[in-house]
Parts: C-alpha cells; sequence; structure tokens
C-alpha cells in the first residue's frame, strides 16, 4: 500500500480551478520530484498533502486514512524558514522536538536536538540566533527542525530556491545524505531540473494553471551516489534532462507574439560625435578589439581590522559587440567587478575604459539590469521606460521617443501590457520592463547583475530567449554576472570564472564557439554543449571549498604561510 495517495485531487479558489484531477501514488521510501513553474500550485499542492489546506473534490490518503489536517508524521520545510528570532539553533529544534515528542525525557529530546543539528552540520553554531546566520544556515536549521520531528514523509516546498548556487548544493548534498541514511520518504518541489534529477527517484511535471494537472513522470535510474560534475558525462542524465526540460519547454512557453514596430532612427546622446569619427567607426576602429578595458582594477574596502581585498589585479578585455558572463561562489566579486564597470562603486586601484575613455561616475551610456529592477510602481511600464529614454534621445521628437519605448517593450513581450502601472505586473514582467528600459538607452555597454535570479525557471528560460533576441539585434557589449552554469554557456562569447574572495580575480576565460542564433532547445542537442558545462562545473567545484592553487602553495611551501 502506499504510504501517500492523491486521488482525483481538485482545488479552487472562488471561481479559479487551481488544481484538477490530480493523481498520485508515493511508496515508503521513495524520493519524488515535482517540478513545475510559479502559479501552477505547486505550494496548494504541498498544503494538501500537509493537511493545512482539504481538497475539494477527490482524496488525500496518508497510509489509506483521508488527511484531515496536520500531523507529526509529515514533517514540512518552506521556502522561508520562518524560525524564533529569539531563540538559538538548539531553541528552534527543541520547540519541535518537545512538542511532537513530549512523552520522551529530557536527555532523550536534548538528544534528538544533538543528533539532528548535527547533522545538517551546525553543531559550531548551536547558540547562535537566526540574526547570526546565513540564509543557508537558517534553511539548514528548519530541515533539522521537521527532521527532529522523526516524521515518516518528509515534504520540502521550494527550501533551496532562495540561496546561493554554493549554498544550495551543499544542501542538496545533505537532503540526498539524510535521504539514504534516513531512508525517508521525501516529496520535494523544485523548478530546477538539475535538482530534481540529483535527488529524485521520479520526477513528475505539474502543467501550469490554472486547472493545473501532472504531466507524464519521468524514472531517474542514474545510479547512486549521484555527482553533479561527473554526471555531466552521463548519457542517462543527458537525454533526462532533454526530455524533462523539452517537455517543461513546450508546456510551459506562450506563443509569441508578432512584432511588427520598426525602430526609428534616432542616436542617443552618448553616441553624438563628430562626423569624421563616426565615419571612421563605420570602417572599424582599432580600439573596436579593446572596446572594454579592465587593468589591474583592485576594489578594497576599510573594516575594523583593516582593509579588505575583495577584488586583486582583475584583468578583463572585452571587444565590442562581444556579450561575457562573470560566473564564481558567492563572495568572490562578480557584482563588485559589475557596479566599478557600472561607475556605481569607486575603484581602488587600476582603471576601466570604455570606447576610449576612463570610466568614472554612473551614466546612461552604461546601462544596468538588476535582480530587481527598481521601478517605479505607481508608473505605467511605459513610463518607467520613458524616464530615461527622454533624457538620451535630445534630438528625437516626441514620438520618436515613444516608438522607441513602444518598440522595445513590444520585443520583451509587453506589447498588451505597456499601460499597466509596475505594481499591477508579475516579477517577470517587471523584470521585462528593466530590461526593455536598458536596451531603449541605446547604451554602449549593458550590465546585466543576476537579472533572472529571482525568477521561476519557466520565467527565467523565456527571458533568456528574450535578451537573446533582442542582443541580436543590437550586438550591445555587454556583461552579465550569474551563478547559472547554463545560463553562462547560453548567452556568451565568453565565460569569465573568478577565483574565491576575498582577492578574487580571473581564474580561467572560455570561449564559447556555439552558433548564433541561440535556443536552449537547440543547445541541448548541440555535442559540445556538455562540454563548456562541464568545464565551468569543474573549475566551480575545484574552488568549491576555497582556492586550490592557494593550497598546493601551502601544502609545498611556495605560498606566503610557508
Amino acid at each position: 500500500m502506499s504510504i501517500l495517495s492523491l486521488k482525483n485531487v481538485n482545488k479552487s479558489y472562488g471561481d479559479a480551478a487551481i488544481l484538477k484531477n490530480i493523481n498520485l501514488e508515493v511508496e515508503e521510501g521513495e524520493f519524488i520530484a515535482i517540478v513545475g513553474f510559479s502559479g501552477s500550485g505547486k505550494t496548494t499542492l504541498m498544503n494538501i498533502l500537509t493537511g493545512l489546506e482539504l481538497p475539494d473534490g477527490g482524496e488525500a490518503l496518508y497510509k489509506g486514512v483521508q488527511i484531515d489536517g496536520p500531523s507529526s508524521e509529515r514533517g514540512l520545510v518552506f521556502q522561508n524558514y520562518s524560525l524564533m528570532p529569539w531563540l538559538t539553533v538548539n531553541g528552534n529544534v527543541a520547540l519541535a522536538v518537545n512538542s511532537v515528542h513530549g512523552d520522551k525525557t529530557k536527555e532523550e529530546r536534548s538528544a534528538l536536538v544533538a543528533k539532528y543539528v548535527d547533522m545538517v552540520g551546525l553543531s559550531h553554531a548551536t547558540e547562535r540566533r537566526p540574526a547570526e546566520l546565513s540564509g543557508g544556515m537558517r534553511q539548514r536549521v528548519s530541515v533539522a527542525r521537521a527532521l527532529a520531528m522523526q516524521p515518516d514523509v518528509l515534504l520540502l516546498d521550494e527550501p533551496l530556491s532562495a540561496l546561493d548556487a554554493l549554498t544550495r548544493a551543499n544542501l542538496q548534498d545533505e537532503i540526498d545524505a539524510i535521504s539514504q541514511k534516513e531512508k525517508k520518504t521525501i516529496i520535494l518541489i523544485t523548478n530546477d531540473v538539475d535538482e530534481a534529477i540529483l535527488l529524485a527517484d521520479r520526477i513528475v511535471p505539474l502543467n501550469p494553471g490554472p486547472q493545473a494537472s501532472f504531466g507524464p513522470e519521468f524514472k531517474v535510474e542514474i545510479p547512486r551516489p549521484r555527482d553533479r560534475t561527473k554526471m555531466n558525462d552521463s548519457v542517462e542524465f543527458i537525454e533526462l534532462r532533454k526530455n524533462v526540460t523539452q517537455y517543461l519547454m513546450d508546456v510551459g512557453f506562450a506563443a509569441a507574439s508578432t512584432q511588427n514596430r520598426i525602430l526609428p532612427d534616432v542616436t542617443a546622446v552618448h553616441h553624438l560625435r563628430p562626423a569624421a569619427v563616426r565615419e571612421a567607426a563605420k570602417s572599424g576602429s582599432p580600439n573596436d578589439d579593446r572596446y572594454l578595458q579592465f587593468s589591474q582594477v583592485h576594489k578594497v574596502y576599510p573594516t575594523p581590522k583593516g582593509p579588505l581585498t575583495v577584488v586583486e589585479d582583475f584583468e578583463l578585455t572585452l571587444k565590442k559587440g562581444e556579450f561575457v558572463s562573470i560566473i564564481g561562489h558567492s563572495g568572490c566579486g562578480k557584482s563588485t567587478a559589475l557596479t566599478m564597470a557600472a561607475g556605481l562603486n569607486p575603484i581602488s586601484k587600476g582603471g576601466i575604459i570604455l570606447d576610449g575613455t576612463h570610466i568614472e561616475g554612473a551614466d546612461p551610456e552604461r546601462a544596468v539590469v538588476f535582480q530587481s529592477p527598481n521601478l517605479f510602481p505607481w508608473l505605467s511600464a511605459k513610463e518607467n521606460v520613458s524616464i530615461g529614454v527622454d533624457k538620451v534621445y535630445p534630438k528625437a521628437t516626441r514620438q520618436e521617443r515613444q516608438d522607441v519605448v513602444e518598440y522595445y517593450l513590444e520585443r520583451v513581450g509587453l506589447a498588451d501590457s505597456m499601460d499597466k502601472r509596475a505594481v499591477d505586473l508579475s516579477n517577470g514582467m517587471r523584470q521585462r520592463v528593466g530590461i526593455a528600459r536598458a536596451f531603449a538607452l541605446s547604451p554602449k555597454l549593458l550590465l546585466l547583475d543576476e537579472p533572472f535570479g529571482m525568477l521561476d525557471s519557466l520565467t527565467r528560460w523565456e527571458l533568456q530567449e528574450v535578451l537573446m533576441e533582442v542582443w541580436s539585434k543590437t550586438k550591445v557589449t555587454a556583461i552579465c554576472v550569474t551563478h547559472d552554469v547554463d545560463e553562462a554557456v547560453l548567452l556568451s562569447d565568453r565565460v569569465c570564472m573568478m577565483t574565491n574572495g576575498p582577492q578574487a580575480k580571473v581564474g580561467k576565460l572560455m570561449n564559447v564557439d556555439l552558433p548564433r542564433p541561440r535556443t536552449r532547445k537547440a543547445l541541448l542537442e548541440h555535442p559540445d554543449y556538455y562540454r563548456y558545462r562541464a568545464e565551468v562545473l569543474q573549475f566551480l567545484e575545484d574552488y568549491e571549498h576555497g582556492d586550490p592553487v592557494a593550497k598546493d602553495n601551502k601544502k609545498t611551501g611556495t605560498g606566503e604561510a610557508a
């Protein structure tokens, strides 16, 4: 008999049907990953499994008995950790243990707390409060708290989606180890295909809502233990990843709207040069091969313990029209390098030269798209884009400026939403406005600081395609900071891999010789795609626990510590 069963489950809120005819059988000890996108009803489904909500139709059963409310037999870890801020790590875990295991002695309860705090690697932080913990450590407390209740079923509702790539990878490894050691039945909600393949026995797609339903199941038959880097060379992994991704894209992507608006022939103020210079530029300037130069760039911050060098001797040269991604672990200085190029962060030493001129201070010739688009919520999409356009096209007519605004909003798929206020747009739509605003400035340099980091996979994939499509028409020189290996390979002409901070620098440059225009579907079929992916993954693995070169130097006596 299945430990958990969903039989023809339906759920609506008012007139909105969220889930329709959901059927699922989960065997004891099985690890199921449910993959889906924002708004597909994943959290509603998880709430039904926990008993926080009841279905409108059908049955949700635990060991054959109707689920009619929450139970300690089904432990839940949310995306947001919801810890008691005044309690320590031990105190937060003990709160759950005491409520569930009140029949045990004080010593037995303390031993349970210690066991699971140690299991998630927090024995060194037992007396710290949440405010003293990183986001990843707080989520570890949530996992320990759920495990310490010793549930039969562990329910994980996108527990890692808000974490940086390294912390997420470490917690994935811990969840995998726990699932094998504890032999728990686990259901994981995620929008990350790689995470699902790494951890699960079965992957079940939840089709986009309204009236979301399950798609075809995918069995994961890759032997355990699974190594995320080595799996990259596995034929089974490549085929499964392609099939799951292809299915999700097919059911998720809406048909692109036809875009016929013509971009007016207007020139931004930072491109207004003397006629002789413009004519020379048409035939190809010798500076085009050194259009953007980072020359021995340092960034040093003062601290109570003395100067802290975050970025050291950062050297990078971009050709005009080149797209480069910067990737590395959290804290390696990726965003610091980007904000110095934007003129938003003073350079401590060295210099950055764009089109023959040293960068000093912010300027619309360098457009930035941040992780959060920072729109004025009371203004419409069109008005948010117009603010910059009105300033950078001084010789254009009012109608020409409006045409520029509408052209780029159409290109990012907002033809029908131009007049909606930013507050009424989804996160993905707001980021589209941010992208349109950046391109509409006709910048010399486009800077993207993890622009899709807060979005679900479907929206991220779709906006990556939008970005590539618009970039292919403008060929603006671009730098994208990302922690997503696939995004880096998909978008870039070159990938710049940074060593760990402090004193981070360029560790490796990789040319990406894949045909353009690119689409995710086409790259999944390209024979070289996984070779590029493996090279970046290997670099990140090498630097996962610090600088391997520095460690080798220390071992051989060639480093400063010798």
